[in-house]
């Protein structure tokens, strides 16, 4: 959980597309925040929210960064929900209250990049759509693609066509049913290009193997949910970890994850995703060497072992000494 909650109210509930609506929050009065603003917040950043049916769920930002008066999150009714989205839709009502986390961000654009290409797939297109404004103000050289598998259930394609550009739309159904051209959009980018995608694993797959056809090295990939093929959480024979903060040492039982022996023993670390694709938990390494298991870290990022997703990795020997 967060140790710094924010207090939000539900100010607008819009309907944005089928299966999709947007939740408008802005800061509660007489909440933790104290003001009529929230933290500030950057392109492909999200929010927790801590739902009253207990559970905690992550959702994009959508909105222009700079409106610091509101937060605006885009959310599709999964059929596969495991109690999150399903709870929003059928239970969030204007004026409610709740508490969030202050904005985090593991999908960072780069806006000094020569040119950026954007793909979008379904409900993917929260983190781009912002990214996309914020190109489009500072006259940058973008390029989006935003696929759904029909025109209806595509969202805030109004707000897109406003923003201008150059956007290529891919609508599953208009098309034989055949997916987009991941390969043909990227292929022929300059040098130097950055390339961002967020939207359902098979795309996600699609599009690191089209970057790189198309020789393009710049590449940043945001998860709905764990890769198909990552490894369990970090169980192992045991070790011990050390919290340099107060001086603790506890051990981490064999079969037993690193997060849930420390909230057991009474810990209050960070977290939120409970599958290593959400960042809430990243940890600072003081020493050892972390088991990494998340979908967060890029290769450089896990060989430098500065930081750790406690949630889901573990360690390699048999000692660990964390900033707690």
């Amino acid at each position: 959980m967060s140790k710094s909650n924010l207090s939000a109210m539900v100010r607008t509930l819009r309907y944005e597309a089928a299966g999709i609506m947007s939740i408008e929050l802005v800061p509660a009065a007489g909440g933790d925040a104290q003001s009529s603003t929230f933290p500030g917040f950057t392109p492909g950043a999200h929010i927790d929210l801590h739902l009253p049916s207990g559970l905690l769920r992550s959702y994009s930002l959508v909105n222009a960064p700079g409106e610091n008066n509101r937060y605006v999150l885009g959310i599709l009714a999964d059929p596969k929900s495991r109690g999150g989205s399903r709870f929003i839709h059928d239970n969030f009502r204007v004026g409610m209250t709740l508490d969030i986390s202050a904005p985090r961000n593991h999908f960072e654009l780069d806006e000094s990049a020569a040119h950026t290409v954007l793909v979008a797939g379904g409900i993917g297109v929260t983190p781009i759509l912002c990214m996309y404004r914020r190109l489009r103000s500072l006259g940058r050289s973008v390029k989006l693609l935003y696929c759904a598998r029909t025109a209806p259930q595509a969202a805030f394609i109004d707000e897109i066509r406003a923003l201008g550009g150059d956007v290529t739309y891919h609508f599953d159904d208009q098309q034989g049913g055949k997916p987009a051209s991941l390969a043909g959009f990227l292929a022929g980018q300059p040098a130097g290009t950055h390339a961002y995608c967020c939207g359902p694993g098979v795309m996600l797959d699609a599009f690191e193997a089209a970057c790189a056809d198309a020789g393009i090295a710049n590449v940043h990939i945001e998860r709905f949910a764990a890769a198909p093929d990552a490894p369990p959480p970090a169980t192992s024979e045991g070790y011990v970890v050390k919290l340099a903060k107060s001086g603790k040492e506890i051990a981490v039982p064999a079969g037993a994850t690193l997060l849930d022996t420390l909230l057991a023993t009474g810990i209050d670390a960070e977290h939120s995703c409970m599958e290593g694709i959400c960042g809430a938990c990243e940890t600072r390494v003081l020493e050892g060497c972390p088991d990494h298991r998340d979908s967060v870290l890029s290769a450089g990022e896990r060989a430098a072992n500065n930081v750790m997703m406690i949630c889901v990795s573990g360690c390699k020997g048999d000692r660990l000494t964390l900033d707690l």
